[in-house]
């Protein structure tokens, strides 16, 4: 049986039934929000799993799915030699997004990752802590600044309504996805211009630890 993940709701749900069902396969949720369940037509022993985009690539990594539909952001964040685990597919054409960094827009004199450098390391003289940058993806992040040479920093954590941390007073700075830039600038928040740390879109991802004899003939079958 060949298990394919697809969040399971909103539009990034929607949106991947649309482009699934253009290329033979129909996917239907059956039941209600609480119900992680669903039918799939078009092709024999193909089994649709109802997940969360943040855990797709967990269960690519686990084998426990042959393919999912998750953002890029996410399958480089949660597994850290993902392209061992995983191989991209195909862009889905949808979910594009940009993992930036982003300070107030009263830091007037901060445009560059080397202007926030300096900043931070202004900050820890001036209150003895390092400047705290709030996100959810501290690996891509951390890696970001180290190679490009910001010191002086520390992550803190955010699950949710990052960009109001610098008003709440909980941390100085974000990286955070964003597409319209609305939120950011609803928060007076303003994105470094050399700060783009990764292009998100979702994306067709096949796990190398799963296999099925049938697996190849699907992805024929959806054109790949």
């Amino acid at each position: 049986m060949i298990k394919i993940g697809v969040p399971s709701k909103g539009r990034l749900m929607e949106k991947t039934f649309d482009w699934f069902g253009q290329r033979g396969l129909a996917m239907r949720r059956t039941g209600n929000e609480r119900e992680y369940s669903g039918t799939v037509e078009g092709a024999d022993g193909v089994e649709l799993v109802l997940l969360s985009a943040g855990e797709v690539p967990r269960e690519l990594a686990a084998g426990r799915i042959h393919l999912g539909v998750t953002g890029t952001d996410l399958v480089r964040e949660k597994l850290a030699d993902w392209a061992e685990i995983v191989a991209e597919v195909a862009p889905l054409g949808f979910g594009h997004a940009d993992l930036i960094i982003a300070v107030p827009n009263a830091w007037v004199d901060v445009d560059t990752l080397d202007d926030l450098d300096s900043a931070a390391a202004a900050f820890r003289a001036e209150h003895g802590f390092r400047l705290r940058i709030a996100t959810k993806y501290h690996r891509l992040v951390r890696d970001f600044l180290t190679a490009n040479g910001v010191a002086d920093y520390q992550l803190v954590d955010s699950q949710g309504a990052t960009e109001g941390t610098v008003k709440n007073l909980t941390a100085e700075a974000i990286a955070d996805i964003t597409s319209s830039g609305e939120t950011l600038r609803a928060n007076h928040l303003k994105i470094l211009s050399d700060s783009v740390i990764l292009k998100s879109e979702a994306m067709l991802f096949r796990s190398k630890l799963a296999d099925d004899p049938a697996l190849d003939g699907l992805l024929g079958k959806l054109g790949f």
